[in-house]
């Protein structure tokens, strides 16, 4: 960590927001003018819409990711993690990955923590789900379901079979949708290199609170994507919700009973819960309340955007919906971040801040190769598209979006070879315990047998004499 006399703006945050609104502060400052600190746990930003597609094999999983310090080269990046915030003294506490804490001491703060997986407390959840939010829990998923296939085709015992067979997943929004889509995709593809098991003997459960799913699109799209999951074999159960999963044992409100060693949770996310350590002014549901400028309310030198804010949507205001926000979507963050990056510079100066202002574009998602949905906003015009056509759509406004020309070149590197070589479907589960077969090869040997009774005739001896 450097030491300067310089004014220091502290980003919270590398992901999205975080990654953007430093690039576009260091592009706007004038050589000297400021230090920008990142701090974040991960040394990378993970581009989250592409992680069905990393769970499904068709990108590389260290293609999604942008390695923070490689892209900000001028700004100074630490990986830890801020504890808390002291607003009067306008210092930050940093807990590193090693080491004791200490104190950072900043002059502008820009807040972009982001979101973390919205659960409940449903009993086995903590225990048997898997979550998607993060580049780990791609590969993670991935490497799960082909070794059940693996447990499958070889064992001869009906219930364990069944339970490898069955995949369950919670919430029907983007990320339950595309990430059933693309690992069902993965599945089929997989069984064909199986003896002993087919698609035919797997079953795929998706459920979601509420009554229809991917409602981003609108409720047509929805149902097409919902009629699209069923005629894949995709059984989806709708206003219903989990009441538990201990040891895997699925029971829905709706009465049915599962036995699954897959439990991907996708219901949703939530404000990074640190947030309440603070002091930040915060919304009724735990996001900081920012103006339209993305100034934190009640502040001149803290901004917020991205999924951890609550920003009003002035485009809908002016269109006269009342109380609208933001959505938490990476079309709103990548344009969040680049007001704000705009506007911490223009505040360091003394200039007038800009509010931030979009209107819907749309939004599009991939429910499986060839397969998605889309609904693009052109004035007061809606285009809906469904089938290939909208799977184009969905990976050329994603693969463009991809943060940095290395990573959008290996993506589409990625998707032209898979059109051409067929899908890996090796699962490497060993990654997550890569020391285990070493640690075995070298755990001490124990005491020979033959030395422990030879040692007790040598006692009575000892004793006789």
């Amino acid at each position: 960590m450097s030491t300067t006399e310089r004014p220091r703006i502290l980003v919270v945050g590398g992901g999205y927001v975080g990654l953007y609104a430093a690039r576009r502060i260091l592009k706007k400052m004038r050589y000297g003018e400021a230090t920008v600190t990142v701090v974040d746990p991960r040394s990378y930003m993970t581009y989250q819409p592409f992680l069905p597609e990393t769970a499904a094999g068709n990108i590389s999983p260290r293609h999604v990711v942008v390695p923070l310090r490689r892209v900000l080269p001028k700004a100074e990046v630490l990986t830890g993690r801020v504890t808390t915030i002291d607003q009067d003294r306008k210092v930050a506490t940093i807990a590193p990955l090693v080491g004791e804490a200490y104190e950072l001491p900043f002059d502008y703060l820009v807040v972009a923590l982001g979101a973390v997986s919205r659960t409940f407390p449903i009993p086995g959840l903590a225990e048997q789900g898997i979550g998607m939010k993060g580049i780990e829990e791609a590969i993670g998923l991935r490497n799960h379901v082909l070794e059940q296939l693996d447990k499958a085709d070889s064992t001869t015992d009906e219930e364990i079979r069944r339970k490898a067979l069955t995949f369950v997943f919670i919430g029907g929004g983007f990320a339950g949708a595309e990430t059933i889509g693309e690992v069902e995709d993965l599945a089929r593809d997989a069984a064909k290199y199986y003896k002993n098991v087919s698609r035919e003997d797997m079953r795929f459960i998706l459920v979601d609170a509420a009554d229809k799913i991917l409602p981003e699109v609108g409720p047509k799209l929805g149902a097409y994507g919902k009629e699209h999951l069923e005629s894949r074999g995709v059984e989806i159960y709708l206003s219903t919700s989990m009441d538990s999963c201990v040891d895997g044992h699925v029971v829905l409100k709706n009465g049915l009973e599962v036995d699954s060693n897959t439990i991907v949770w996708t219901a949703g996310v939530k404000p990074n819960p640190v947030l309440s350590r603070y002091g930040l002014p915060l919304g009724p549901r735990g996001h900081v309340d920012t103006q339209a400028t993305l100034q934190v309310q009640g502040t001149d030198y803290i901004w917020a955007a991205g999924d951890n804010a609550q920003v009003p949507d002035m485009a809908a205001r002016k269109a006269g919906v009342e109380n609208a926000w933001c959505p938490p979507n990476a079309q709103h963050a990548l344009r969040q971040a680049k007001v704000l990056g705009d506007n911490v510079v223009s505040g360091m100066r003394g200039f007038p801040q800009k509010e931030y202002a979009h209107s819907n574009k749309g939004a599009v998602a991939g429910l499986g190769l060839h397969k998605g949905v889309a609904m693009i906003v052109m004035g007061k015009m809606k285009i809906k598209l469904k089938g290939r056509l909208a799977w184009y759509m969905h990976r050329g406004y994603h693969g463009l979006a991809m943060p940095t020309w290395n990573r959008k070149i290996r993506v589409f590197a990625d998707w032209t070879l898979g059109m051409f070589l067929k899908r890996e479907v090796v699962a490497l589960g060993a990654l997550e315990t890569p020391r285990e077969e070493f640690y075995e090869a070298a755990k001490p040997a124990p005491a020979p047998v033959a030395a422990k009774a030879e040692e007790k005739p040598a006692a009575e001896k000892a004793k006789a004499s």
